[in-house]
């Protein structure tokens, strides 16, 4: 399979991703909204994507927001249970129950060639799976204490390559990894 997924994700120092209730509103403090981030922005990263894997959790977060950030980007939920879709995103969301190895399969027959792999539990699927093919990681100056991990305490090890770290003058620090593939 010739298809790239990455994963581009904010956790705190202590590596939250989200807080215990799954609440990000942390990620949006005023003094992080205006500060010019160095490394790769997400505009930049978005770009290159062409549909985003989410888990059925990460969906669900997504819909609570005012507005849809994906307009123009297929997306697809995965989820083994039923998910109810509102109207204005019929068409635009596609709820697959799929391991990720067939998904990745089955969206590389259909032209894909860039995945953006979303959602705590999603991303440490696809990562066993040995699907992962880089982690563009951006550090957010707190420790939440608690919360959803972005990295369970189940599953494999894998080794990472550093290809750059940047820090911005907010504090936020980005590393980007790839990761390889054991032979």
């Amino acid at each position: 399979m010739d298809i790239k997924c990455s994963v581009f994700i904010a956790a705190s120092i202590d590596g939250f991703i989200a807080r215990p209730d799954g609440d990000i509103e942390w990620l949006h403090r005023p003094e992080y909204e205006l500060a010019a981030l160095n490394g790769l922005t997400y505009e930049s990263f978005i770009a290159t994507v062409d549909a985003l894997v989410m888990g059925r959790k990460t969906l669900e977060k997504v819909l609570s927001f005012p507005e849809w950030p994906y307009e123009g980007m297929p997306v697809i939920a995965l989820s083994h249970q039923a998910v109810e879709i509102p109207t204005y995103l019929q068409g635009k969301v596609e709820v697959m129950s799929l391991d990720p190895i067939a998904l990745v399969a089955q969206l590389a027959e259909r032209g894909m060639k860039h995945l953006y792999i979303d959602g705590g539990q999603t991303i440490q699927a696809f990562l066993d799976s040995g699907l992962i093919n880089e982690l563009i990681i951006t550090r957010i100056p707190v420790l939440l204490g608690q919360g959803i991990p972005l990295f369970s305490q189940v599953g494999n090890e894998h080794d990472l390559r550093h290809i750059g770290t940047h820090e911005s003058d907010n504090g936020f620090v980005q590393s980007r990894y790839q990761v390889m593939q054991s032979s």
